[in-house]
């Protein structure tokens, strides 16, 4: 089977060498263009050109696929099937229906769910138990076609969206080869998607700011929901920093390591340890008071400087209980 492997970032990369792997013949990858990055806006390319170019694959990368060079390209290079793996461009109806056996997409999610183009990050931040990936027939909408095949993993609470988009970027080429194998066999259909729907946007910067008005579960969320990237954020005395690592604490957690401690000055606390408290510290981290509970803070990075214990980061800042995170 000729096929055409078009994807981007480094999820993609998994599938586009399982598919070599498996010896199927990847005739062509369409991925975008290089682009600058870092203070020298130096041109880096793709995670998916490198490995296409370590295996001997011809590249192409449209600013536009939908542009008649593009569109020639394909033509010329007359694939059986088009594979799309997170290739960052929407497909014409006039490329979806170039190749006899369609378009096969892999997606990060147990679609219908998370359709859209961050779908790991918003399972981790929004609390879910689990995810997966599915392989689905592309039509014009957004991730709306046809499903093959699904595979489930289990999502920790202590999970991150990089160890979650590792797990499923293997996943997905190995549930790409099945998928075309039962294919080839003549044993699988594709059937609609049904069920309830949600969407995974592009994050935005309002997205990364910690509001700690918010539940303390709903904050560790969305901490390990943004690790790797792009990474939560909170102000402490007009200084921004990340965070990268938390954990949610009970009372008879914080009773089990010697700490220092914040006292109001009346025992009232329900009134006077406010959202963004800093109460104590524990062990390497800090027990920030919530909206409804409290988090421990267990890593952090300023900006311009390495990632570190919020311990660290506090002592040398000289920070007193009491003060606010923003």
């Amino acid at each position: 089977m000729r096929l055409v492997f078009m994807g981007t970032p480094d999820f993609a990369v998994p599938s586009l060498r399982a598919l070599v792997k498996g010896g199927y013949d990847v005739v062509g990858v369409f991925t975008q263009p290089d682009r600058p990055t870092g203070r020298g806006k130096k041109l880096k390319p793709s995670p998916v050109k490198v490995a296409a170019e370590e295996l001997g694959i011809l590249v192409f990368q449209p600013e536009k696929i939908k542009t008649p060079e593009a569109i020639h390209q394909l033509q010329a290079l007359a694939p059986d099937s088009i594979i799309v793996v997170a290739y960052g461009q929407i497909l014409s109806r006039e490329i979806l229906q170039l190749p006899a056996k369609g378009c096969i997409n892999v997606h990060a999610s147990l679609l219908p769910s998370y359709r859209g183009a961050a779908p790991i990050h918003w399972a981790v931040m929004r609390g879910e138990t689990r995810t997966g990936v599915t392989t689905m027939l592309m039509d014009e909408g957004l991730d709306t076609g046809d499903m093959f095949l699904k595979r489930e993993v289990p999502i920790s609470d202590e999970a991150t969206t990089g160890e979650i988009h590792d797990q499923l970027a293997v996943l997905g080429g190995e549930l790409l080869l099945e998928t075309l194998y039962e294919l080839e066999m003549g044993r699988l259909m594709a059937t609609p998607q049904t069920g309830k729907t949600n969407y995974a946007p592009l994050l935005k910067r309002e997205h990364e700011c910690i509001d700690w008005s918010r539940r303390a579960a709903e904050l560790h969320h969305q901490i390990r929901g943004l690790n790797p990237w792009p990474g939560a954020f909170a102000t402490f005395r007009g200084e921004n920093f990340k965070i990268w690592r938390s954990t949610l604490q009970t009372t008879e957690k914080c009773s089990e390591v010697e700490s220092r401690r914040f006292e109001p000055r009346t025992s009232n606390l329900k009134h006077r340890v406010e959202p963004g408290q800093i109460i104590r510290v524990l062990g390497e981290g800090l027990l920030v008071q919530t909206g409804d509970g409290v988090l421990q803070i267990l890593e952090v990075q300023p900006a311009g400087k390495r990632a570190m214990s919020a311990r660290d980061f506090f002592n040398g800042r000289h920070g007193r209980l009491g003060e606010k995170f923003e």
